[in-house]
């Protein structure tokens, strides 16, 4: 990866971003605990894989990510900084790159991933995945080979 060449300023800036419990994340939690579900936070839906799901309903096998429209390259609000732009391209590109990597591998195991962009409606999102996890609950007639991705973010052109 190329090198970063940065002031104090934006390091201090960039430092303060969160990667847990982001407005849209506790906002779509609440609803979904209001709604009558209950989940895990910040879990590994599988041994072995570094990754961690922002929300998890175990006997479901749901695993939710929140994403940030910018660290993930969001088709509608990705920008592409003109300071240090090879650096920038290729983290969200290995970001991007990731994500559908932790797709494959959750659906590979039985396991349905929901992608949420942080710009997305809390509301709408959360009747999106009570739906899901409603319709995959043990006992109702689900079988393994259902699994599939919900929502993977379409490639940036650019």
């Amino acid at each position: 990866m190329p090198s970063l060449e940065t002031t104090p300023k934006i390091r201090a800036r960039m430092s303060k971003q969160r990667s847990h419990d982001t407005g849209i994340e506790v906002t779509l939690r609440r609803a979904l605990f209001a709604a009558g579900f209950r989940y895990r936070v910040h879990r590994k839906p599988l041994k072995g894989m570094r990754r961690e799901a922002d929300i998890l309903f175990g006997p479901a096998r749901v695993a939710v990510f929140v994403d940030g429209c910018f660290w993930h390259g969001c088709p509608e609000h990705a920008t592409w900084p003109k300071n240090n732009a090879e650096f920038w391209r290729e983290k969200i590109e290995k970001n991007r790159a990731r994500d559908r990597d932790t797709d494959a591998r959750l659906a590979e195991a039985g396991w349905l991933p929901v992608r949420v962009w942080e710009h997305e409606s809390a509301a709408e999102a959360a009747e999106r995945i009570a739906a899901l996890v409603d319709g995959r609950r043990p006992g109702r007639g689900r079988n393994a080979g259902e699994a599939a991705t919900e929502y993977v973010a379409p490639p940036v052109a650019g």
